[in-house]
């Protein structure tokens, strides 16, 4: 082989290594991951819709989900950040205590760079280590930061048992704009059986205070759900094959 050859060889295997990195990323985008890859949508039963909080668990506000959940009944997926499970390990029980499932969303809200970085891999072990620890339980579902789901995220996940689930609504409840209407508003286009629902039960990376509007528009939700008869609880109980 040439030095011309396995020059154009390393930069095929660049390319090949980039694209498996950069292409699943797409699935942030709702209508590629419809179009392309329908299960990452969270897609379940069609009486069920998954509500699920990110980014927590946050001694100032979960606590307060918590609360409200209890008021209405309703159980929830939380998928968590491990340094944050791991600073408050009491919440994270309690979480698990009143009666709702716990997912893994990484270490650290952070975006990925590099294809294949290793600190995906121990990032999602740490924290599904750091939920059993707290709670006895042992994680189903992997979430990433950001729903930015790359090749090296998606094998990280696989290898530790995790099934990938993004979902199929959102709120925009991060926006320093958003209102409990606002995003029942944003929520409701897409508010049917099957559906997951994506929420934020903090504001760490969010608007200064944007976790009250979500706050408040929890029963505007969970009434749009019984007004349709829908079921409305944890990713658990939303009929998603393994």
């Amino acid at each position: 082989m040439t030095d011309k050859q396995a020059a154009a060889r390393l930069r095929a295997i660049g390319l090949l290594a980039l694209a498996g990195h950069v292409l699943p990323a797409g699935t942030w985008l709702p209508p590629v991951r419809r179009a392309l890859f329908p299960s990452l949508t969270g897609l379940g039963a069609s009486g069920h819709v998954a509500l699920t909080f990110d980014d927590g668990p946050d001694p100032k506000s979960t606590p307060a989900f918590l609360d409200e959940l209890d008021r209405l009944g309703v159980r929830a997926t939380f998928f968590l950040l491990g340094e944050h499970a791991a600073r408050h390990q009491a919440l994270t029980r309690e979480i698990a205590d009143r009666g709702h499932e716990l997912g893994v969303h990484g270490w650290t809200h952070r975006r990925p760079w590099l294809p294949y970085d290793p600190r995906e891999l121990s990032g999602i072990r740490r924290t599904l280590e750091t939920i059993e620890l707290a709670t006895g339980c042992l994680p189903r579902w992997y979430r990433p930061p950001y729903g930015i789901l790359t090749g090296g995220r998606w094998a990280a996940a696989a290898r530790s048992g995790l099934r990938t689930v993004l979902w199929s609504a959102w709120g925009k409840d991060w926006t320093p704009q958003a209102t409990p209407r606002s995003i029942h508003q944003t929520l409701l286009p897409d508010l049917r059986g099957g559906a997951t629902l994506l929420l934020h039960d903090t504001d760490r990376n969010s608007a200064p205070g944007s976790w009250r509007a979500t706050l408040g528009a929890l029963p505007l939700v969970i009434e749009s759900c019984q007004a349709a008869e829908l079921k409305i609880g944890p990713l658990a109980a939303h009929g998603i094959e393994r």
